[in-house]
């Protein structure tokens, strides 16, 4: 099973009043990555979080964030005789100051008190620090979890796809190249016994025995068998990884490196208009499934 290193998911819950939103994105990295924002009196939570996340992802850069809003519409307004107290107190001290400074303050009124952040509080509002809403909170971050890696898992299998349509293509172009050696082959050495055959029109005489060594070198510099059997190999490990389950995202970019590795040689050594022809598409084709590949966990 491949997995993607892209991914999204979000959730939404609510208890006693208090709603929240969790989202997690994830795109491509060398490692694992994981970023956490939290709100102020969340802390808490965050280690879970990472814990969490890396039993479920390999790779990747993975943001996780958390909205939560007290409180909501419709709820019983109630007073804070704590907080109150504490702003009535400080209204005297402050009316007192201006009075020894000669300044005569206008009248307190309950409705300045009462507008006063904090005096009048919901009804059903839970504190940042409530055990039972932090607990509800987290166990849905255990669902959004499950959702982002389906989600990974998904794009995955498209992934998946496109790869082994991919590799499918490279054994095609390996196969197409080594039917074009024997033409090559016989192309080469007529191109090279006609090029003797105009240095023997304008000389005495060219060895034959000379003639067969200079083909024969030839042969040898511009053998490409080596090249064609290292590439199966590498089709073939290609094919078991997309077969193995876990992470594969770091073994496969390799494994594209040493494709075109080859698919470079296998060029250079052409020397035959259709073997470069082919070469070239099989450079094209393996670019193509390394970008692929950085997206693979």
């Amino acid at each position: 099973m491949v997995n993607s290193m892209t991914g999204f998911a979000s959730l939404g819950g609510e208890y006693e009043g208090a709603n929240w939103v969790w989202e997690i994105r994830s795109v491509n990295g060398r490692g694992l990555d994981v970023r956490v924002r939290l709100p102020e009196g969340y802390d808490g939570i965050e280690k879970f979080v990472k814990s969490a996340t890396s039993n479920s992802c390999a790779r990747g850069t993975v943001n996780v964030g958390l909205r939560v809003k007290q409180g909501a519409e419709g709820g019983a307004p109630v007073l804070n005789a704590a907080n109150l107290d504490v702003v009535i107190d400080a209204v005297k001290a402050a009316e007192e100051r201006a009075l020894e400074k000669g300044l005569s303050l206008a009248v307190t009124r309950a409705a300045d008190l009462l507008s006063t952040r904090g005096v009048i509080e919901m009804a059903f509002a839970k504190s940042d620090d409530d055990v039972e809403l932090q607990a509800a909170i987290k166990a849905d971050f255990g669902k959004l979890l499950e959702d982002f890696v389906t989600a990974r898992g998904a794009e995955g299998a498209s992934l998946l796809t496109i790869l082994t349509q991919q590799v499918d293509r490279i054994d095609n172009l390996t196969q197409q190249s080594a039917d074009l050696i024997a033409k090559r082959s016989t192309h080469t050495e007529a191109l090279f016994r006609d090029n003797v055959q105009k240095i023997m029109n304008n000389a005495d005489g060219v060895d034959e025995a000379r003639l067969t060594q200079e083909l024969a070198i030839m042969a040898v510099k511009s053998d490409v068998m080596e090249e064609l059997d290292r590439l199966r190999a590498h089709i073939a490990a290609a094919r078991d990884l997309l077969a193995t389950t876990g992470p594969i995202g770091r073994k496969f970019d390799f494994l594209t490196q040493e494709f075109n590795r080859e698919a470079n040689t296998l060029c250079s050594k052409s020397n035959y208009t259709a073997l470069t022809q082919v070469g070239l598409e099989l450079k094209t084709v393996i670019d193509q499934m390394r970008e692929q590949v950085q997206n693979v966990e």
